[in-house]
């Protein structure tokens, strides 16, 4: 998984570069270095994206289970009345 997303950001940073320089109408490889720190900020955004799905998923699981919780408090633990 991590090679993937690894992958898709570099692609995104390098894509992005290369459609920059296409709508300025220049060189597609005009400043090296240019797609390559594109190709890392893409990695880390698609890296950090991947982690926060992972603790979006924990944290909906969590509040989930503690509604189910409560609402089976509610509805099944009425013993006093």
């Amino acid at each position: 998984m991590v090679w993937s997303a690894t992958m898709v950001g570099a692609l995104l940073g390098l894509g992005t570069q290369m459609y920059s320089n296409a709508l300025r109408k220049l060189p597609y490889m005009r400043h090296p270095w240019e797609h390559a720190v594109g190709m890392g900020l893409g990695v880390v955004f698609v890296n950090q994206l991947v982690k926060w799905d992972a603790q979006l998923q924990e944290d909906l699981d969590k509040m989930l289970e503690k509604a189910k919780a409560a609402n089976e408090r509610r509805y099944f633990d009425q013993d006093d009345e």
